[in-house]
């Protein structure tokens, strides 16, 4: 007797598909695979370093009077 048996998963698998309905799912499914997909990507370091906005996401920016911490 595991954690999940198969009833509970078509029990849950039911209750999704009264919520979102047949035609929304698919895409559910495609957002999610992207977002792991690039998830996957950072972690690997493989991703770009610039947001959706074109911008870099990691900058600093040295002001002339900023002094270094030591």
């Amino acid at each position: 007797m595991g954690l999940l048996e198969p009833w509970h998963i078509i029990i849950i698998i039911a209750v999704i598909l009264l919520f979102f309905g047949g035609k929304k799912i698919p895409e559910l499914m495609k957002g999610l695979g992207k977002g792991m997909k690039e998830f996957k990507d950072a972690q690997n370091g493989e991703g770009s370093s610039t947001g959706s906005t074109g911008n870099p996401t990691n900058t600093t920016v040295n002001h002339p009077d900023d002094k270094p911490r030591v």
